[in-house]
């Protein structure tokens, strides 16, 4: 597949070695032709120095025949008008960009355009693993609202059915880490304390799905 990154920071560099260890084809933009120094001294792909969201710039990456685009650069500004361009002008479905304003970022996600805010998302994952009830999301389609979440379940659920919270939250149980590996359980799966129980929840229930985990079954917290 053909990737177009825009953006040769740290994030950027990274993103093309590793696809390009894939077997991917890569092209990666930015406006400073020194950033390119980051870069493996084996790249092969294609280095292009210009504005991410030009449109000479973009072909010339060859964004007509992308299968995803990355953008990552530094400036928010620039990460969300090269996304929509790339989407909305030449039809890429697959377009994630990096904006360090979390407000902003909700904002284009409601948009269908998948958003990553380093620091805040980070802050936010470290929080959530921390706190009791927290909520980890792994997956989000905002396409159709519906998420893959990492939930955590009051321990009064221990021995208790999946099927059984899962009816109470109205989710579905995609997958439990369990001593480190990854179980797909059925319906006779039962809670096990140290479960880390990954669910699909729908945008509308989330909130509810929370709060109905926090507590003991049919009681409060």
């Amino acid at each position: 597949m053909h990737i177009v990154i825009l953006g040769c920071g740290r994030t950027g560099a990274s993103l093309a070695a590793e696809f390009e260890a894939r077997g991917h084809s890569v092209a990666i933009i930015d406006q400073a032709a020194d950033a390119f120094r980051r870069l493996p001294a084996d790249f092969q792909g294609q280095k292009i120095t210009g504005i991410g969201f030009d449109r000479e710039t973009l072909s010339s990456a060859g964004v007509e025949d992308a299968y995803a685009f990355a953008a990552v650069s530094s400036g928010d500004n620039s990460n969300i008008l090269a996304a929509r361009v790339v989407r909305e002008t030449y039809g890429v479905d697959n377009v994630v960009a990096r904006i360090a304003d979390p407000g902003r970022a909700e904002v284009y996600r409601r948009l269908g355009i998948p958003t990553v805010a380093p620091v805040p998302w980070t802050a936010a994952q470290m929080v959530d693993r921390m706190l009791p009830g927290g909520v980890d999301e792994v997956f989000h389609d905002p396409a159709v609202g519906v998420s893959v979440r990492r939930i955590a379940v009051n321990a009064e659920w221990i021995g208790t059915k999946y099927s059984a919270i899962d009816k109470a939250m109205g989710t579905r149980l995609a997958y439990v880490v369990r001593f480190g590996e990854c179980v797909l359980p059925d319906a006779s799966s039962l809670i096990q304390s140290g479960d880390e129980a990954y669910f699909a929840v729908p945008d509308a229930v989330a909130s509810a799905a929370q709060r109905v985990a926090a507590r003991r079954p049919g009681g409060e917290r």
